[in-house]
């Protein structure tokens, strides 16, 4: 038995299956709802339930609370729908322009560019590129089917002759995938993933400036954004707020301070919370996001672009709608949720 889900006020329409979740049906349609995690922890797919009545698998209370599911508000990767539904959600353009593929990958090399984050660049099949946007993400399948998410580094065009991409994996210690990368991974190894995913990548239509807001290895989809924008020769100013513990965190801020020397409409800022004596540091210090606040206490006219922890994406929207005056459309966000993450306070 299926049912029909329309989303307003874009007016189109699909068909979900009974006890299947309202997101896997629009990706698997092509249909571009936004979100982000698919897992019901970073709430990027909340939606507004204007008619029908859905069922809601186990999800994050800090994505969709009890109050807010009162108020009819629901999270379309969790919620199935028991009768046909209309839904109000910004339909996101671009989203489910290119088909999720499954297909076998080869680790072409691991680099160790910080004592807990791994670069790896991985072969594609041959004549094959994979067709994603700078920003989104792919999910390896494990062996026992468990799956995880690792955005693409590199812009699309970076695929030459050998399709490739790069991901930036740090390391969680006891992690199931992480472990092996740091462990027993190596070169010439067989994966399975599938991709791509995600609804975080530019907004080419718009002309406003761009902050794109980094902690950690969030850097891995701002990097891919920073080379699709001098790809395509786009002149919007941008700035680079990255943010890290150490300075040893900051493990491509050579290729940062490089992009920004080449891109007369770039700038990077980057930001450590904790530096060590040792490692000499005389720049910013602080949360990566009350650096952007001190530097552009206004940023009504501006499109943010903030990828990381969750704790650091959620006060960065927070606080750049509250205080600085952001759309709260104009955020646009990846939140790197660990297993860990997905399996905290649940409903």
């Amino acid at each position: 038995m299926s049912f029909t889900v329309t989303v307003q006020p874009s007016g189109r329409s699909f068909s979900v299956e009974r006890d299947e979740p309202v997101l896997v049906a629009a990706i698997r349609q092509g249909i571009g709802l936004p979100y982000g995690c698919k897992d019901g922890a970073c709430g990027s797919c909340k939606s507004r339930l204007l008619e029908g009545r859905v069922i809601h698998g186990t999800h994050q209370l800090k994505a969709l609370s009890p109050a807010e599911e009162d108020a009819g508000l629901i999270l379309t990767c969790r919620a199935a729908p028991q009768t046909d539904l209309v839904i109000e959600a910004r339909t996101v353009p671009g989203a489910g322009e290119f088909p999720v593929r499954k297909m076998p990958t080869r680790v072409m090399s691991i680099d160790k560019v910080a004592p807990d984050v791994a670069v790896l660049q991985m072969q594609l099949p041959a004549n094959d590129p994979l067709k994603y946007h700078a920003g989104q993400y792919v999910e390896f399948i494990l062996r026992d089917g468990a799956r995880r998410s690792y955005s693409m580094a590199n812009a699309p065009h970076t695929q030459t002759d050998k399709p490739s991409i790069e991901l930036h994996v740090r390391h969680m210690p006891g992690g199931k995938f992480t472990d092996h990368v740091f462990g027993a991974m190596k070169e010439k190894d067989i994966l399975r993933l599938e991709g791509p995913f995600g609804s975080f990548f530019l907004r080419e239509d718009s002309d406003r400036p761009i902050v794109l807001l980094a902690s950690g290895t969030g850097f891995a989809p701002i990097k891919a954004i920073i080379e699709q924008l001098e790809f395509k020769g786009i002149t919007r100013p941008a700035v680079l707020y990255w943010g890290a513990r150490r300075r040893a965190d900051l493990y491509l801020n050579d290729w940062a301070e490089r992009a920004a020397q080449r891109l007369p409409n770039l700038r990077y800022v980057p930001v450590l919370s904790e530096p060590a004596p040792e490692d000499g540091w005389a720049g910013r210090t602080g949360f990566v996001h009350r650096a952007v606040m001190e530097d552009l206490p206004d940023l009504s006219g501006h499109q943010v672009y903030a990828c990381g922890v969750p704790i650091m994406v959620e006060s960065a929207k927070r606080d750049f709608v509250a205080q600085c005056g952001l759309p709260e459309d104009e955020f646009y966000a990846d939140s790197f949720t660990s297993e860990a993450d997905k399996h905290g306070a649940t409903a």
